[in-house]
């Protein structure tokens, strides 16, 4: 399809419609996002090639697409609800995740000869927010299972926060100091963000605007929104770090002031609606899953790091944490996507690599969904976390 205008955008709606029929199917219970990238696969490189994602204006809104799915993906960390006791648990479990995963990230960089152990190591460890803690919620557990939830919980938000802003360092290690300075202009950008929402909170000016916005229906909150993420998107880039970076960034800060109904419910219409879809078709359409066959090695190496991802979540059974919550804390998403589209971008991931970083992360995304379904029987509430 020459150049990317409405025929095309029908298209790539009619096709970010697989995700939710496949997730309609109860006997399947497939996430979104599978059949979303699934139909990107089938209509791009690797299908019928009718999306070009190298189409500068399919690319544009894709990146508007993940800046907004990171933005949500920050407003899901419970950073309010996160008790104090339940933050250092957390910390603790993320690190001891880390340290299976580092080893196993080492031993596949050799073996696969891709000398990408930091990458590798930072996708294994990671969490994904987005994908598991609907999942948690949707538990409804009490009793003793409440505090293995809250531990969960916590150590999920932090490996998902703490792996967004490792992986631009990881990915292209002789840039890891720039790419640094580039986090922190971000991150300062991001405290000050925070400074002046607070600030409107505590003089009520915050309140005055959502009442004017509701009251006149000029959603003044979103577009207020939409310009901070894109001016932090704007930084990102001069700074030459990813846009993932600066969308989670302010979701966190939105998050820690508080997020009104109202805006959420916005950023949910947009983003869920059309602009995530997109770009989920648009990662589909982008990825040569071809390349896997005439490079099989990379298969393996999909399999390997989805599985690898499991096994080093697991390890924190030895704190007493059921496996079942272990599947579910090993969901990815955020990272390995950006891995992937950061990497296709530079060029910084040999052909048939960021398709194995998908791969990985669809298996992790399968455990969590089983794991999310036998949870109840496992977690009994009220029963003993043994």
């Amino acid at each position: 399809m020459s150049g990317f205008g409405f025929a095309a955008l029908a298209l790539v709606v009619v096709a970010g419609l697989a995700g939710p029929l496949l997730a309609a199917a109860p006997a399947l219970r497939i996430p979104v996002v599978v059949g979303e990238v699934f139909a990107g696969l089938v209509l791009g490189r690797t299908g019928f090639g009718v999306l070009d994602a190298d189409d500068r204006t399919f690319a544009l809104l894709a990146n508007i697409g993940f800046a907004l799915v990171m933005f949500v993906v920050g407003t899901h960390v419970p950073i309010r609800q996160m008790a104090k006791a339940t933050i250092p648990v957390g910390v603790a479990r993320a690190l001891l995740v880390g340290l299976p995963a580092t080893g196993l990230a080492v031993l596949l960089a050799r073996f696969f000869h891709t000398g990408n152990a930091a990458v590798y190591a930072v996708l294994m460890a990671s969490s994904s927010a987005a994908i598991a803690l609907p999942i948690i919620q949707g538990l409804r557990l009490n009793g003793t299972a409440t505090g293995l939830i809250r531990d969960v919980t916590a150590q999920i938000a932090i490996a998902d926060s703490a792996c967004v802003v490792l992986l631009p360092l990881a990915i292209n290690p002789p840039r890891a100091a720039a790419a640094a300075l580039g986090a922190l202009a971000v991150g300062v950008s991001a405290v000050a963000l925070y400074a002046v929402l607070k600030y409107a909170v505590n003089r009520g000016t915050r309140q005055k605007l959502h009442r004017y916005s509701e009251d006149n229906h000029v959603a003044l909150e979103l577009r207020i929104s939409l310009l901070v993420l894109f001016t932090l998107c704007a930084v990102a880039i001069a700074t030459q770090v990813s846009i993932m970076l600066a969308g989670f960034a302010i979701g966190l800060v939105v998050n820690a002031v508080g997020e009104p109904r109202r805006l959420a419910r916005q950023l949910f219409g947009i983003t869920e609606g059309f602009f995530a879809p997109l770009f989920f078709v648009w990662l589909g359409a982008s990825l040569q899953v071809g390349e896997l066959v005439q490079h099989p090695a990379f298969l393996g190496l999909g399999v390997a790091l989805g599985l690898g991802a499991v096994l080093a979540h697991s390890i924190v059974r030895l704190l007493g944490q059921p496996l079942v919550l272990a599947g579910l804390a090993s969901a990815q998403l955020g990272v390995p996507v950006a891995a992937a589209t950061l990497g296709t971008e530079s060029h910084l991931l040999a052909p048939g690599e960021p398709s194995a970083l998908i791969l990985g992360a669809l298996i992790t995304i399968a455990v969590a969904s089983i794991s999310g379904r036998i949870a109840p029987r496992t977690l009994q509430a009220g029963a003993s976390p043994a």
